[in-house]
């Protein structure tokens, strides 16, 4: 099966890592890829968002299947344009990736489909959480305890530009769910816990993710399956009622409270990163379970997880989140590599055939090992090997876990 897989980033890495181990596989492109990427695949210079390339492209290279990494081009209707043209897509189309593209859409569907969730607040007053109503690249939620959090909460999602809204403040643990869907049924992946902010314990900006974990040892598989059952399944069937069928990774964000499991949003796509520390543990083929949801023909198919555990620290910019960095060495990587640990590029490139940073989350490093503590142990030495002058990442992902 020849596979186009779109996006550059660190899911978009670890996507084709896992397609790349397929046996089913004959031949791996990626547009416009990365330098970790075009180590596994052939890489073109179309970008994730040009229906008008991506088309054409698909076309020419006469792909099986192609698979969509970020949630802008779903968003935009990437998925429709090559349907369209006759073409496979592991990816949501416009009307269906809405439940990620408009907050206010996605809500009006959690409560026709009866999914508990936060309440929307008709007036902001702390503490609660704002929230702009489209795309944000992860960065378009406020949480306000004070006032004065509030008050900077509100200018900041005005300066967006776009619609919002304030809801309720949920306590709780906060977990990523996976399913893979083909517009009626839905195969539960293991759970995965991402940090969001900036800093140790919670501090700073929000962020796109800075580190992740999987599974989370508070929902065994049992659990996730029923999860899976109760949340995104009515979620599917109330897509399919506004003819709006899911095909795709659906992605919901968790908040276990007291009162049970809410949901904070949906996403219509798979998290970064998340990704890269939930597909190193599945022991069964993903190429084959894509092939199968982008055909509407789930039923059946189950992907088997190992028992081990995986985290990821994203090693990022010295001032990201605000920018980025350009053109700074890394070095590392090969020790890393060599010593079992799996590298994913997130923001790179390759200059005068040296990698150099090209972004603001530029590497993520994931580690497996036979416990939580082991994984963390393992991805965090790994994480010290690699260097680039102003890297940063947290030191408490999964800071819990002990070997």
């Amino acid at each position: 099966m020849k596979v186009l897989v779109v996006g550059s980033g660190g899911r978009e890495h670890a996507l084709a890592w896992a397609l790349a181990r397929s046996g089913g596989l004959t031949e791996l492109h990626a547009a416009p890829g990365n330098p970790g990427i075009a180590e596994l695949a052939l890489c073109h210079p179309a970008r994730a968002g040009d229906p008008a390339s991506l088309v054409p492209l698909a076309a020419e290279l006469g792909v099986d299947l192609v698979v969509v990494g970020p949630e802008l081009p779903l968003v935009a209707g990437l998925a429709d344009h090559l349907r369209h043209s006759g073409v496979a897509v592991f990816g949501p189309s416009a009307a269906a990736a809405r439940i990620e593209g408009s907050k206010r859409f996605a809500k009006d569907v959690l409560d026709a489909a009866g999914v508990p969730t936060a309440r929307r607040l008709a007036i902001a007053r702390a503490p609660c959480v704002v929230k702009a109503d489209g795309l944000a690249a992860g960065k378009g939620v406020w949480v306000c305890r004070t006032q004065t959090d509030l008050d900077a909460a509100l200018r900041a999602a005005e300066a967006l530009g776009q619609e919002f809204h304030v809801e309720e403040l949920l306590e709780g643990e906060e977990v990523s769910l996976f399913a893979l869907c083909d517009g009626t049924t839905a195969v539960p992946l293991p759970a995965a816990q991402d940090y969001k902010r900036i800093g140790d314990g919670d501090e700073g900006p929000n962020t796109g993710g800075m580190g992740s974990y999987s599974p989370v040892p508070r929902l065994p598989a049992v659990a996730v399956d029923e999860l899976v059952d109760e949340l995104c399944q009515p979620v599917l069937t109330e897509l399919a009622r506004r003819g709006a069928p899911f095909t795709g990774a659906l992605f919901a964000g968790l908040m276990l409270t007291e009162d049970g499991p809410r949901v904070l949003e949906f996403n219509c796509r798979f998290g970064d990163p998340e990704t890269q520390s939930l597909l190193p543990l599945l022991e069964d083929d993903l190429l084959t379970a894509l092939a199968a949801a982008a055909a509407g023909e789930l039923r059946g198919v189950a992907l088997a997880a190992s028992d081990r555990s995986a985290v990821t620290i994203v090693l990022a910019a010295r001032d990201y989140p605000e920018q980025g960095d350009v053109g700074t060495p890394i070095v590392g990587i090969e020790e890393d590599e060599a010593a079992g640990a799996l590298v994913f590029h997130a923001g790179t490139a390759l200059h005068d055939g040296r990698l150099v940073t090209n972004g603001g989350r530029i590497l993520g490093v994931t580690a497996v090992g036979d416990s939580l503590g082991e994984a963390r142990a393992a991805a965090y030495h790994a994480a010290a090997c690699v260097d680039f002058a102003g890297m940063r990442y947290r030191r408490d992902i999964a800071s819990f876990a002990h070997a």
